[in-house]
């Protein structure tokens, strides 16, 4: 028997996929048995070639929270994560990886803290990391508690832990207010295009952690992080944009270009958006040798990118 649920769901949650088969079921699992059952799961299929279409459109014959879209054709993971929001309706709203886990009272306790925090526009826990198998590999903790009403407060924290761990949280993976989201550009076609993200929520409000490991990321071969680390820039640009022509990648000074128009378009007065400036001056100052890398390697491909040879025939 098909349970029935509210037509308005206060939660909606996005989950962009493709080859999705060897997780996805546990994920779909985990998620329709959540404590907190008050919501819309919308999954956008990125035209996968294996079991995933098979998989989704029998859970969501058995389930009514499940909405199911297909795309003809891969558009890339940034317009596919991008299109699961375009298709929410709940106040608030969450991303999904197809692979990661989620302990079953998440989004309860997600929900309780943004209705009690009015401030906060994105709620998410702690962490821990997970392998193929599910076993643990390692928790992060008091990753990024944005919680100062200070604009420039929250705006230097969020580079400070940036610098000193080298890495951010899965933050946009936790429970965002649907109204903030929509002011911002969402996933955009670049390498680690979340973390202008999450740098522009931290200035429209309070990030809210919860101080329990709610939250399991999967570390596997096919998980951003490693398509670059195994076979580079070029590979995660074309996970993010399919389509994409481009023939090397400037990835610290999109980050920074990308970096001032959040600070330009957030609406905050004039003198915060000097101090985020500044800040972004510091950011300068700690990339600095892979920027004149970037520049240096862009030098080198530019001739044969713009002056291809010809053979002679």
């Amino acid at each position: 028997m098909v349970q029935t649920y509210p037509p308005h769901p206060r939660v909606s949650i996005g989950m962009p996929v493709y080859n999705g088969e060897n997780f996805i079921q546990e994920t779909l699992d985990c998620l329709l048995s959540q404590t907190f059952d008050d919501f819309e799961l919308i999954i956008c299929d990125n035209a996968s070639t294996d079991r995933t279409e098979e998989i989704c459109r029998d859970y969501a014959a058995r389930d009514k929270r499940i909405r199911y879209y297909r795309h003809p054709e891969n558009l890339g993971a940034a317009k596919n994560y991008n299109r699961t929001f375009e298709l929410s309706t709940a106040e608030y709203f969450k991303w999904a990886a197809h692979d990661d886990l989620y302990a079953p009272e998440f989004l309860e306790r997600c929900v309780e803290a943004l209705d009690s925090h009015p401030s906060a526009v994105l709620c998410y826990p702690q962490e821990y990391w997970i392998d193929e198998q599910g076993n643990p590999l390692k928790s992060h903790a008091d990753i990024l508690n944005l919680s100062s009403p200070k604009v420039i407060e929250r705006f230097k924290k969020y580079h400070d832990i940036w610098y000193e761990r080298g890495y951010m949280s899965a933050m946009v993976f936790g429970l965002i207010r649907s109204d903030v989201l929509k002011k911002t550009k969402l996933i955009e076609d670049y390498i680690w295009a979340d973390l202008p993200l999450a740098a522009e929520l931290a200035l429209r409000g309070e990030f809210y952690e919860i101080p329990q490991p709610l939250f399991f990321y999967r570390e596997h071969s096919q998980t951003s992080r490693a398509i670059r680390k195994d076979a580079g820039s070029l590979a995660l640009l074309n996970w993010y944009n399919s389509q994409t022509t481009r023939k090397f990648s400037l990835t610290n000074w999109t980050l920074l270009f990308q970096y001032i128009k959040v600070i330009n378009r957030v609406p905050i007065t004039f003198s915060e958006k000097l101090y985020c400036y500044g800040q972004m001056g510091r950011w300068v100052s700690w990339k600095w040798k892979r920027l004149g890398w970037e520049l240096m390697q862009a030098a080198v491909q530019a001739p044969s990118v713009f002056f291809p040879k010809t053979q002679n025939t």
